[in-house]
């Protein structure tokens, strides 16, 4: 029975794997400044957050729970990543981006449909 050996090939991209590194982190900064500035003033008009560890973190701490709930979340990030090849290694704040910009989506749609 042979075996295959699984290697990874530097992705064919137009931009280098570090341009879209520090896209992305910078992508992460503004989708986390959106998530809470919306996450507050969706508070502040009577919505609810819908995560309930997010829920459990305001109730319970306010924003310092917040903050640490987004600190936790990129500090897995920032430790994960370099289990990744360095060629790869733009999903991690790519994948921290995603759920943080469908927040400020749905809650700007949310504080929109209320004001």
């Amino acid at each position: 029975m042979a075996t295959r050996e699984f290697s990874f090939e530097t992705p064919s991209l137009p931009v280098s794997p570090r341009t879209l590194d520090r896209a992305f982190w910078f992508l992460v900064t503004l989708t986390v400044v959106g998530d809470l500035a919306t996450t507050a003033v969706g508070l502040q008009l009577g919505l609810v957050e819908s995560n309930p560890v997010g829920r459990a973190a305001i109730e319970g701490y306010g924003l310092v729970g917040i903050l640490t709930l987004k600190a936790f979340a990129i500090g897995v990030g920032l430790a994960c990543r370099p289990l990744c090849p360095r060629s790869y290694q733009f999903i991690v704040p790519a994948c921290l981006a995603l759920p943080w910009s469908i927040a400020v989506v749905l809650n700007s749609w949310l504080i929109l449909s209320v004001v």
